[in-house]
């Protein structure tokens, strides 16, 4: 029969101590878990900046979120709804506005950039008694259908014209060291990115024509 051994009593003793410690300290991790997990989540203070727009020849102050596209900023709060919202991702061309004379599409832009820039909506360009020439070319060439994507299509044919006018070369463009001539050809390329689910392109095109001075 073996002797009475301490060495081996003290080791036994350590770990159960060791074991117990182990024990504990793992509740007291599910505690302050279960403890993070009740706290109620405390929502985020947004954050709001100041901007002038000049949209339409009028000055505007607005405090708007940072991420408040340009788009949204037209419609939602100058209540200027004559651009689109469609995809929301400039894929549609629905909600294409004039920045200092450019085409963009709205959604694709915030309206904290657009700061100190001039800012044309189908609003600005003409009044129902004085309408802006290609807005009376597509009334006369029945340029629309269900009309949503025609002030993004007027705006972004006022813009076009003027790219032609400046002999912005396009992807069909032959020669590129010659001057760009206006031609229907050049027009569907240069308005491919304004799209019209109605199909009422061979009518936008005689519009944009007509203004253009191209015979087809």
């Amino acid at each position: 029969m073996s002797d009475f051994d301490p060495n081996r009593r003290q080791l036994l003793k350590a770990s159960t101590v060791a074991v117990g410690g182990v024990a504990a300290a793992a509740g007291l991790m599910q505690t302050a878990e279960a403890a993070a997990v009740a706290q109620p989540a405390i929502p985020a203070t947004p954050v709001l900046m100041s901007i002038l727009l000049r949209v339409n020849g009028a000055e505007h102050q607005l405090m708007v979120d940072p991420r408040t596209t340009l788009l949204d900023a037209l419609r939602d709060r100058l209540h200027l709804t004559g651009s689109k919202k469609g995809c929301d991702q400039g894929q549609c061309g629905a909600c294409t506005v004039l920045i200092d004379g450019r085409r963009v599409t709205s959604c694709l832009t915030l309206a904290v950039m657009q700061e100190g820039h001039d800012i044309t909506t189908i609003e600005g360009l003409g009044t129902p008694t004085s309408l802006h020439p290609l807005q009376a070319a597509f009334v006369k060439h029945d340029g629309f259908q269900c009309g949503f994507c025609t002030p993004g299509q007027i705006c972004s044919a006022v813009g076009m014209l003027q790219e032609l006018r400046e002999g912005a070369p396009s992807h069909v463009t032959g020669d590129l060291n010659a001057a760009v001539q206006a031609s229907p050809l050049e027009f569907r390329e240069r308005m491919s990115g304004n799209l019209c689910r109605c199909g009422a392109y061979s009518n936008i095109q005689e519009a944009i024509a007509e203004v253009a001075g191209v015979k087809r």
